[in-house]
């Protein structure tokens, strides 16, 4: 997640030329937690098929009140550099609706309107029982990974709105198998991720017959600094026994992921209220 309230950049400059490039997508994007994992992979599929990424998170690092580091300003600033003039790094905190609205505003008279938002900030807590877990718990969570996305979306869809539909905007939530199904010890976070489910289901018949696709993509175990902590919370020296309730065998790499969540934002009204598993045959 993130840290710095409103939203400034890293750096003014940096925005190239916005055209096709690449795979010819064009346009603008914001992409929420983008610092590392999922978030980091769609910023670099998108910014390398032509999009021109705002790239968010908060860069807290060690001070993310979670007990594991989070993303850095160092990642976030790793990340634009992969893609010179295709992503702009933004300080900014995705659960703060006025710094989210300055964004959008930003992007609108820099880029014109946005084509594709992805909100992909999330942290995860738990450990215990239902009844053995706090308030505080579900009250992190509530914040880090259900308002990042309700504020995401409520300052971008007024510009997602205006575009042409030709263009197919989308907004796509980033949720998880734990959106899907119970998971042990989770039950703050299975409740946070069914509510972002929840929101899109709620969000796409908002924007019926608009040209605005809204769609979540649902990620089951993924090589990300979050498995790791899924894996300390349970007690677990690594994630080997979190992988091996999947399909395939082992963790999924982000950039797999990030593939199912740029086809989302791509598809087009196909994919309308669509919530997308891409679990590696995730069982629980």
């Amino acid at each position: 997640m993130s840290s710095e309230p409103g939203a400034g950049g890293l750096g003014g400059g940096g925005l190239g030329s916005g055209g096709l490039g690449g795979g010819g997508l064009g346009g603008s994007a914001i992409v929420t937690g983008a610092a590392r994992g999922i978030g980091a992979a769609v910023t670099a599929r998108l910014a390398a098929a032509g999009r021109h990424v705002y790239a968010v998170d908060t860069c807290r690092g060690e001070d993310g009140g979670t007990s594991y580091p989070l993303g850095r300003r160092e990642d976030l600033e790793a990340v634009a550099a992969a893609h010179p003039g295709r992503v702009t790094p933004v300080v900014a905190d995705a659960a703060d609706g006025a710094a989210m609205v300055e964004l959008v505003t930003r992007v609108g008279s820099e880029r014109g309107d946005l084509t594709s938002v992805v909100a992909a900030a999330a942290v995860i807590a738990g450990g215990d029982a239902q009844w053995e877990t706090g308030d505080d718990v579900l009250d992190r969570l509530w914040r880090e990974d259900l308002l990042t996305v309700w504020r995401t979306a409520h300052a971008s869809l007024p510009s997602l709105l205006r575009r042409d539909p030709a263009a197919r905007p989308a907004f796509v939530a980033v949720a998880s198998a734990a959106g899907l199904q119970g998971l042990y010890h989770l039950s703050a976070y299975c409740t946070v991720k069914h509510a972002v489910v929840g929101l899109v289901r709620g969000l796409a018949a908002d924007v019926t017959g608009t040209g605005v696709t809204v769609a979540a993509v649902c990620p089951g175990s993924t090589d990300t600094p979050m498995l790791a902590e899924t894996a300390r919370l349970y007690g677990l020296d690594d994630v080997a026994p979190l992988v091996a309730h999947q399909a395939v065998g082992r963790a999924l790499d982000p950039d797999e992921v990030a593939g199912v969540v740029v086809h989302a934002c791509t598809a087009g009204p196909v994919l309308a209220g669509a919530v997308l598993t891409a679990t590696g045959g995730f069982a629980g």
